[in-house]
């Protein structure tokens, strides 16, 4: 059980896991989860960590539909800094004990992290997140992912 799943059961979160065979040569995780589970790809929403300032221990979290990109510069306004962009992998895994792939939202090693999910979350009755683990994710309502993360909301992506 991933720490993902963990703090899902303990908040009594209603979830359904869904799971499919990584191909360990695939490094387009998203892609390759939305299209294995014939799942909508504007309805899969990866996690991303961002760094703040070039500074690696300012970092923060976007949630996204992994259909799109993060709009850097819309997402850097919204933060109110002068630039943001993506961690590396090694302390994106490091902050978030999870393998890049199958960083999950939910039960993050880091707690302390601000969490930004885009508008287009609030389009599904559910929504999938990674689980924690590559090749398997989570089907969840978006108000309990938002809960959960205290995600603010706002349009970051393009």
């Amino acid at each position: 059980m991933t720490p993902a799943i963990k703090i899902l059961k303990a908040h009594s979160i209603q979830f359904i896991m869904h799971e499919y065979k990584h191909d360990p040569s695939c490094t387009h995780y998203g892609d390759e989860a939305f299209k294995k589970l014939g799942i909508n790809p504007d309805q899969m929403f990866k996690t991303l960590i961002i760094e703040i300032n070039n500074n690696s221990k300012n970092l923060s979290v976007v949630i996204i539909p992994s259909s799109k990109h993060l709009d850097i510069k819309a997402y850097a306004s919204i933060i109110k800094v002068k630039k943001v962009n993506m961690a590396n992998p090694h302390d994106a895994e490091k902050v978030t004990g999870y393998l890049t792939g199958g960083i999950s939202p939910l039960g993050l090693k880091n707690s302390n992290l601000k969490f930004i999910a885009d508008i287009s979350i609030n389009n599904f009755e559910t929504i999938f997140v990674s689980a924690g683990k590559r090749g398997l994710q989570v089907e969840l309502k978006p108000k309990d992912l938002l809960l959960i993360t205290n995600a603010k909301v706002a349009n970051i992506s393009r």
